[in-house]
């Protein structure tokens, strides 16, 4: 095992350990679902239950166990809905949670088996039925490595970092009209931003302007995560994390904290203007203090600095948005709300983060501390939280991401997928082109299947159509949505949570029959794919010989094949359509009708 290796290893063993804890939450009791239904099919078993009030998710248990994939931080689901893929015969329970750590009752189980295929699915749309405007959780807020790696002039497999970072956030921009970009470190000592000379602060924020000036040339503007600690600042500056040594420590002195963050903001407002940042920029209070790797501090230190690092930014101006906890795997939400709660100290939003499944609903444990309508933000999300994992690469991470952004389609305010770009350096700079990254684009600015799929989902129209899928369908599922201009737009797709499935399953696959009555005229239907031959660069790289890096001409021929796939000719209907087509597991379909 290589060096780098070995340190990829050790710190996935450590990143889920606390930092310190807590005080507990207390009771909250909730009852036993009702209504558990399991519903065998073809390579499945799909589980129902009746919602509980008051419940931010749902804890499924197979045979005792709970139901979890080795890379998934949080294993509840948000909804009364979940289907178990690749497993035999088992015995299900289901408890409904009210907090992390905080799970009612389970129900008595039901026994279930999967059935072998193949199997059939019938998705239809009403044309003429609108649910809603459709919500687009990933246009508020994009992730984003440091942004000071957008002033490097290095390179990775031969590629420029800088240019490419900005050049990717500059696209999350132009192609998705991403109005926010979250990353770590604007106070590192990489941008100078605080020195002592003599005992005195020194602030200099050349640097910082230097990065905010260059995203705001495309339109973007920064959610400034405070941190991490200036090393003249800290407490203990041994304490780092990651290859570039954000330093995670407490400040030595609280009160200069506070001086230093006021003194940033009112620089921001100097220079961009109090209302511009009142109405398009947010300050969020650190990275995953409830994390032992992000903070060596205590919690109480963390809800300290919290208080403090709110008071400095509202005594710049009370309209400017703070919040947080930006915690890791849903965690210290509850805990900060009770905190606030009793400090009086500022919470415009609430942000956390979950990875490798649909992130839970807290608007019910906000209701129950009084705080109903604050916005929702998941700074970060994706399909896994292991850097060099190699799920996201490939159409897996396709479905994965439609699932996710239609469960919380309505319920959030911000989805942020973390990240635009695998120019990514935490734990080391990426080894190969598809390493496993986080990045919806690849060194060298390839789109991955992930990145494709949202595309097919900002392309849907305004008005959200009534769609079901009906008959076996498993992990099928349906969004679709009309333009003003009549074009009709039908995104199915075909995924698993199960990681052990990522690279398919002939028991799930389906044929699937799209119908849509009551459609007068002609209209020209296209019909796109993702799925292991279609819309998917990993697999145009292997057939290439694969290897670590492209070398000469290989990165043209890449980016020629790095298109947005059709399974078919476009062709002409009259009046109601009806189209029949197989559909793997993992695979995207979109149907698109456009008047004649």
């Amino acid at each position: 095992m290589s060096t780098a290796d070995a340190a990829r290893r050790d710190w996935q063993e450590r990143i889920y350990q606390a930092s310190g804890e807590v005080t507990p939450v207390g009771e909250i009791p909730l009852p036993a679902p009702e209504g558990l239904r399991a519903d065998p099919g073809a390579g499945h078993v799909t589980l129902t239950w009746e919602p509980v009030p008051g419940a931010i998710g749902y804890l499924v248990q197979r045979d005792g166990e709970s139901v979890k994939q080795p890379d998934v931080d949080v294993p509840a689901v948000p909804e009364c809905r979940y289907v178990d893929t690749g497993q035999g015969p088992a015995a299900y329970t289901v408890a409904a949670i009210a907090a992390m750590e905080v799970t009612g009752a389970f129900c008595a189980p039901v026994r279930a088996a999967p059935l072998s295929g193949p199997a059939a699915v019938t998705v239809v749309v009403d044309a003429d039925r609108v649910t809603r405007a459709l919500p687009r959780p990933w246009t508020p807020m994009i992730g984003s490595e440091h942004l000071s790696y957008m002033l490097s002039e290095d390179t990775t497999g031969g590629r420029p970092i800088g240019a490419e970072l900005t050049a990717a956030l500059r696209t999350m921009r132009e192609e998705f009209g991403v109005e926010t970009v979250r990353a770590h470190a604007i106070l590192c000592d990489d941008l100078g931003v605080y020195k002592e000379v003599e005992g005195a602060a020194v602030y200099d924020f050349t640097q910082v302007d230097r990065v905010y000036d260059t995203i705001m040339e495309f339109g973007l503007r920064p959610v400034v995560e405070l941190g991490y600690m200036p090393r003249d600042l800290a407490t203990d500056p041994s304490k780092t994390v990651f290859g570039y040594e954000a330093i995670i420590s407490p400040p030595k002195d609280f009160e200069a904290w506070s001086d230093l963050v006021r003194a940033l903001v009112e620089h921001l407002a100097e220079r961009y203007g109090i209302q511009e940042l009142i109405e398009r920029w947010s300050f969020e209070v650190w990275n995953e203090a409830n994390l032992a790797v992000f903070w060596s501090g205590t919690p109480e230190e963390y809800f300290l600095l919290y208080d403090v690092t709110a008071a400095a930014v509202k005594n710049v101006h009370p309209d400017l948005r703070v919040g947080g906890p930006s915690s890791a795997a849903n965690g210290w939400v509850e805990e900060l709300l009770a905190h606030v709660a009793e400090s009086g100290a500022a919470l415009d939003f609430v942000s956390t983060h979950t990875y490798g499944n649909a992130p839970l609903d807290w608007r019910p444990a906000l209701a129950r501390h009084g705080r109903e309508g604050v916005p929702i933000w998941w700074t970060e999300w994706g399909p896994t939280p292991t850097h060099f994992h190699g799920i996201g690469d490939g159409p897996f991470g396709a479905t994965f991401l439609l699932h996710g952004m239609k469960a919380a389609a309505g319920r959030i305010e911000a989805l942020s997928h973390w990240v635009a770009s695998d120019h990514f350096e935490e734990l080391g700079r990426p080894p190969r082109l598809f390493h496993g990254g986080f990045g919806l684009l690849t060194v060298g600015n390839l789109r991955k299947p992930r990145y494709h799929a949202l595309t097919l989902a900002h392309r849907l129209g305004d008005e959200e159509l009534a769609a079901r899928a009906e008959g076996d369908a498993g992990g099928v599922e349906v969004w679709a949505a009309r333009h003003d201009d009549g074009r009709i737009g039908v995104l199915i797709w075909n995924g698993t949570l199960n990681q052990a499935q990522a690279d398919g399953a002939a028991d799930l696959a389906r044929t699937v029959t799209l119908s849509i009555p009551g459609l007068a005229g002609e209209h020209v239907v296209t019909h796109h794919r993702i799925d292991e031959r279609h819309t998917n660069i990993r697999a145009v790289w292997q057939a290439m010989g694969g290897g670590d890096w492209p070398a000469g001409g290989q990165w043209d021929e890449l980016a020629a094949a790095d298109t947005l796939d059709e399974l078919t000719p476009p062709a002409r209907v009259s009046g109601a359509l009806t189209l029949e087509f197989d559909l793997p597991m993992p695979g995207v379909s979109f149907v698109e009708l456009t008047p004649a």
